[in-house]
């Protein structure tokens, strides 16, 4: 996974680009030190995964996602935990949200899971989508008849599959999940992906969402 890092201080690159050193399958290709030149290095390099802050000289980290993230996922990482950063990064197309308080292990799970087509965000910023995304539609994904959900297509989660679910909307990692279900990761991550393609949904915000609509959780 070839990565770009953009943050207008040179240490926090560096800090990132040692975190993201002890992943064999990583390779920082480039860095940037504002959102015009990572555009411009996004165009030059082709990266898979961005890192890119948000308060930099010139062109900011949420215009430089606009810009990039139609071919390039995007994984925001900033000091400051503000509601409009968080909203504005997702509409402007970002794969996920990092606080930089965040353990190193997260930064490189992010890097993994956004090269996937997965979103991943900060457990402290989680609810606050939840709480936008979950707002009262138009319709509601239905439940069984046994309680379990089902799916556009009638296809209904199994029981184990339904923990997970819940699992995961209260904010969970696969590496947590596992623990509290005494099952492997790999496990995991097979019913996550089967959760997803069940319900038609695109990455885990979205089932996290669905948890709520459906009324699954309150």
């Amino acid at each position: 996974m070839r990565v770009l890092l953009v943050d207008d201080q040179q240490l926090v690159r560096t800090g990132f680009r040692m975190i993201l050193s002890v992943s064999d399958d990583v390779e920082v290709v480039g860095e940037a030190g504002n959102g015009v030149d990572a555009v411009e290095q996004v165009a030059r390099l082709a990266p898979d995964v961005v890192l890119m802050d948000v308060q930099m000289p010139g062109m900011d980290g949420i215009e430089a996602t606009r810009q990039v993230a139609r071919t390039t996922r995007v994984v925001i990482l900033t000091t400051f935990d503000r509601d409009d950063y968080l909203f504005d990064a997702l509409d402007a197309g970002a794969s996920g949200f990092l606080l930089k308080n965040a353990g190193p292990e997260m930064l490189v799970e992010a890097v993994h899971a956004v090269a996937r087509g997965h979103a991943l965000l900060s457990p402290e910023v989680t609810t606050r989508v939840i709480a936008q995304m979950a707002r009262p539609a138009g319709s509601v994904p239905a439940s069984s008849a046994r309680g379990r959900p089902t799916g556009p297509a009638g296809a209904e989660l199994t029981e184990r599959e339904t923990e997970v679910l819940v699992q995961m909307a209260y904010g969970l990692s696969n590496a947590e999940i596992a623990a509290e279900l005494v099952v492997g990761e790999a496990t995991v991550k097979t019913h996550v992906s089967n959760i997803l393609t069940k319900l038609g949904l695109r990455d885990r915000v979205q089932a996290v969402a669905w948890a709520y609509r459906s009324g699954l959780l309150r």
